[in-house]
């Protein structure tokens, strides 16, 4: 057998094949792409959307995977967290997080004109 067959054993399990199935149903839903079973990176990709998923049934159920078998964390572990979006915006969760801690309000960024006078 080659390394490649035996790093996928764990596919032939009926209950990590479940979870499998659960992850590319999801991602199918959510990104409408279609991933196979006989992919060489199919670990990888699942790691990869399930990084940029909104959804949180998919993000559980790759925890569960990646729990039940040791391999796929091995592979994953130069995968780095996706700065979470906003309308194509970064969002600066370091910066909502100094202003909560604070307990003062943050203070506008620009001025704000409305009907012609300045607000806040």
């Amino acid at each position: 057998m080659n390394s490649a067959t035996i790093e996928r054993n764990w596919l032939f399990d009926p209950s990590l094949l479940k979870l499998v199935h659960q992850c590319r149903r999801l991602i199918q839903s959510e990104f409408g792409v279609k991933l196979h079973l006989n992919e060489a990176d199919l670990a990888q990709n699942l790691a990869n959307y399930a990084g940029k998923s909104r959804s949180k049934n998919l993000v559980y159920t790759w925890q569960a995977l990646k729990q039940r078998v040791p391999e796929l964390n091995e592979e994953t572990e130069e995968e780095r967290v996706a700065p979470r979006m906003y309308r194509g915006q970064p969002i600066a969760e370091s910066q909502q997080v100094k202003g909560s801690s604070e307990g003062e309000p943050c203070p506008r960024q620009r001025k704000v004109i409305y009907r012609g006078q300045v607000v806040g």
